[in-house]
């Protein structure tokens, strides 16, 4: 296992995306290949890591991978880097509800046996500093909290108070990041706006977050703490379980704008099951890709573009007519949404019975799922663990099987809609522990493939 840091917060909005993201770039200014990973099931802080790094971001979630997963699949997504940074998620030690520390950040900072840089907002504290970082170091011996980060200091003074106060507990002050308004990241009711919906802008604000990484941060502190993890034997997840096979078959993947979630072992693991995968932008895009055997309708922002995806009629009724055909789409969250009838009384794809509405509360939270009907990447029966996160809903209509019973705290519900090839719902998964079902789906893309052509013939 590489060197490796955890940069995790006393609390969400403390700051960890804008020390990782900087701290990655400031690394990677100096000539590391810098890995970053974010601890849970998030897909829009790994693409400002994605900017900062100049590799793909991952993640790392022992409730959807499980834990004995999570040193596997570090080493897997940090071949070929120097240094790994991993942003933790919420509050160091909150996980999935109700199970402990399962999946926090300190548990994967555990199973990773890595050093953690605790980030704490001193933006309306002094002393107070200090009680946090003793109360965070003293909760879990078993963590090693290995710095601290202090984050939207005002002055020289306000620092110099802070370092004051935390210099007796013994732990170490490794940057003291100052507030600027040129990192600024605009959010939207799912976090922040994703990164590639205002590239250029968000590369500048990286450019800076980088820039203040290195005048504030203890660059070569860092480095010590993230060589100084122990050496963590054991073999790299890889995607090739699913089958090390030639492409075989064409997935149109959509990306752009309003569907940009997208876990990169999925993608991995299509592409080892033989899928060749040829990106399309709903928003933009009249057509699908040609010859495409297979649709992936990632999560996303539809109902930010729900304009643009309405007046792409072309492109709509090609997704209708494909799924009317028999072909596999996979559809989560946002990709349900685009599936509907209408969303927000704007015309969408039809393919299924239902009309997306912006709830106005949020689902939010891990489930335990049971596929309730054969789809093209489940059978019947099957086991998952997946995660909602979503401001809106769904009216369905009649006869359409429902895709999972979904189980949290111990209510079970059923969600999500198999129609043909069609598997649509809420419910986000990682692959890594269920590699067959990106098997599953090119081999229902390989026998659409087949049938159309005896349909030619």
């Amino acid at each position: 296992m590489i060197p490796r840091i955890v940069v995790a917060g006393t609390s969400s909005g403390a700051g960890k995306t804008s020390v990782a993201c900087g701290i990655i770039g400031a690394l990677r200014a100096r000539g590391h290949r810098v890995q970053g990973f974010k601890v849970g099931p998030d897909y829009i802080d790994p693409t400002y890591h994605a900017l900062a790094a100049g590799r793909p971001g991952r993640n790392l979630d022992a409730f959807l991978s499980g834990p004995e997963l999570i040193a596997p699949l570090a080493r897997h997504g940090a071949t070929g880097a120097d240094i790994a940074v991993v942003e933790g998620v919420m509050g160091l030690f909150d996980g999935a509800s109700g199970r402990g520390e399962l999946a926090s950040t300190a548990h994967v900072a555990k199973l990773l046996q890595a050093p953690v840089l605790l980030v704490v907002d001193a933006a309306a504290m002094a002393r107070s500093a200090a009680a946090i970082v003793h109360g965070y170091r003293t909760f879990d011996p078993e963590v090693d909290i290995a710095g601290v980060v202090l984050n939207r200091v005002g002055s020289e003074i306000h620092e110099q108070l802070l370092r004051e106060a935390i210099e007796p507990l013994g732990v170490p002050v490794v940057g003291a990041m100052r507030r600027d308004e040129r990192v600024a990241a605009p959010e939207r009711h799912l976090g922040l706006v994703p990164a590639v919906e205002r590239e250029t802008r968000t590369r500048a604000a990286l450019d800076a977050l980088a820039e203040c990484a290195t005048r504030y941060v203890d660059l070569d502190a860092v480095e010590r703490l993230a060589r100084a993890a122990p050496v963590l034997h054991g073999e790299a997840w890889t995607p090739l379980a699913a089958g090390d096979r030639r492409a075989r078959a064409r997935v149109a993947i959509a990306r752009g704008p309003a569907f940009s979630f997208h876990y990169t072992e999925n993608l991995e693991l299509l592409e080892a099951a033989g899928a060749e995968l040829v990106p399309f932008d709903p928003v933009a895009d009249p057509r699908l890709p040609q010859d495409a055997d297979a649709l992936v309708l990632a999560g996303g922002f539809p109902e930010v573009h729900g304009e643009a995806l309405a007046e792409n009629r072309t492109l709509r009724e090609e997704i209708a007519a494909f799924a009317a055909a028999g072909g596999p789409v996979l559809a989560e969250c946002g990709g349900l949404l685009y599936l509907a009838r209408t969303l927000e009384g704007r015309a969408m794809c039809g393919v299924l019975d239902i009309d997306g509405v912006m709830a106005g509360r949020l689902t939010l939270g891990y489930r335990e799922a049971v596929a309730a009907a054969d789809s093209p990447l489940w059978s019947a029966g099957d086991t998952v663990r997946g995660h909602e996160f979503h401001y809106s809903t769904v009216v369905p209509g009649e006869g359409t099987d429902a895709a999972w019973t979904l189980t949290a705290r111990g209510r079970s519900r059923r969600e999500g809609f198999v129609a043909a090839g069609v598997h649509a719902s809420y419910l986000h998964t990682h692959w890594a522990a269920t590699p067959a079902a990106a098997t599953r789906f090119v081999d229902g893309a390989v026998r659409h493939r087949a049938s159309r052509v005896v349909a030619r013939a």
